[in-house]
């Protein structure tokens, strides 16, 4: 009688201490499942900047669609911080060896776009003439034609490319007084980009390369030296990537015969992480604002609610014979586009050269 009670103690001992057990051994694979399914997580958040370094560095956005998502690449150093952050400071979620790819994608991003952070030491002469130059996409001319001539009047402007404007676009901004501020006009509203200017323009003509559109251009006596001006707007990569790839090197072509005297200034479509504006910038040409360290400066979209601009496709680009010496932004009512204001000093021509070697 004793034994058996002694059995009967035992065995329900024993399936109180395996029911005891089992709670415990649930709740441990609960938590690896959901280690595992955090850190799987963790590694498809960091595809997407991997991918993208991996399109910056082999160039695979020109001509393909891979140039729209490539806009994002220096957003996504926010995705690797942020999955470092989970891999070091989260217990349940820690791993060195995660954490260690994460910054490995930081530490390569911040180093293909801090250069753009550090403004060049280029030494401009204080007697060095100075042309201030602006740029704006109208949004086929729904912005607001007042702003652009109280910018025009506000920042001294010598010169504005306008892009996207219909020949109504036009008409509205000469309605406001545009043109008794800037009197001389290369005016192509058939292609997509004109030039105003406050001094006289030659060759005002329009360019013979293969682009989809021809794009505006003229000269502009600065310091005794002409300054040849390119209105540009490009195609889009959403709509033709394979359009678009081939204007930028249609551009960079004209920019290698333009020569050191040279402003390209417009809606490029186009980021400085892109292949073929990099293509362009090495053709002989300067973006003003990674030579003054502007290096975050998004001018699109404007407008697209509480979101703020995110990307830079309005740019200010000069050959080796001049150097920015002033930048700054304006959101213009009306259009999705910043304007990007710039100032421009000749450098003499020793200087020029110097640059250019």
């Amino acid at each position: 009688m004793r034994s058996g009670t002694a059995l009967g103690a035992d065995s329900t001992g024993s399936a109180n201490a395996d029911r005891s057990r089992r709670p415990g051994g649930r709740g441990r694979r609960r938590v690896a499942r959901g280690r595992f399914w955090g850190l799987a997580a963790c590694g498809l958040v960091l595809a997407v900047p991997a991918a993208l370094l991996l399109v910056r560095l082999t160039g695979k956005d020109a001509g393909t669609p891979l140039a729209v998502p490539m806009v994002l690449f220096p957003h996504t150093a926010v995705l690797a911080l942020l999955v470092l952050g989970l891999t070091t400071v989260v217990r349940a979620l820690r791993s060195w060896s995660v954490a260690a790819v994460a910054l490995l994608l930081i530490i390569a991003q911040v180093w293909l776009v801090a250069p753009r952070f550090v403004s060049d030491s280029v030494t401009v002469p204080p007697s060095a003439a100075r042309l201030r130059v602006a740029t704006l996409n109208t949004d086929e001319g729904a912005v607001d034609p007042a702003a652009v001539v109280e910018m025009v009047r506000s920042e001294r402007i010598d010169v504005l490319a306008v892009e996207q404007t219909p020949a109504r676009g036009l008409d509205a901004l000469g309605g406001a007084g545009l043109d008794a501020l800037l009197p001389y006009h290369a005016l192509h509203p058939e292609y997509d980009s004109s030039i105003y200017s406050r001094t006289p323009l030659t060759g005002a003509d329009t360019t013979d390369i293969d682009t989809v559109w021809p794009q505006t251009t003229a000269g502009i006596t600065v310091g005794g030296r002409t300054v040849r001006l390119v209105a540009v707007h490009t195609y889009y990569p959403l709509g033709n990537p394979g359009r678009w790839s081939r204007d930028m090197y249609s551009l960079a072509v004209l920019a290698q015969d333009d020569g050191p005297d040279a402003v390209f200034l417009g809606d490029f479509n186009a980021t400085l992480d892109h292949a073929p504006m990099r293509s362009l910038l090495a053709a002989g040409l300067t973006d003003t604002h990674a030579e003054l360290g502007e290096g975050w400066a998004p001018t699109w979209p404007v407008g697209a609610g509480l979101a703020p601009p995110l990307v830079q496709l309005d740019h200010v680009l000069h050959g080796s014979g001049l150097a920015g010496v002033f930048l700054r932004e304006h959101t213009l009512p009306g259009t999705d586009h910043r304007a990007v204001v710039a100032e421009l000093a000749v450098l003499p021509e020793q200087a020029a050269v110097l640059l250019t070697d």
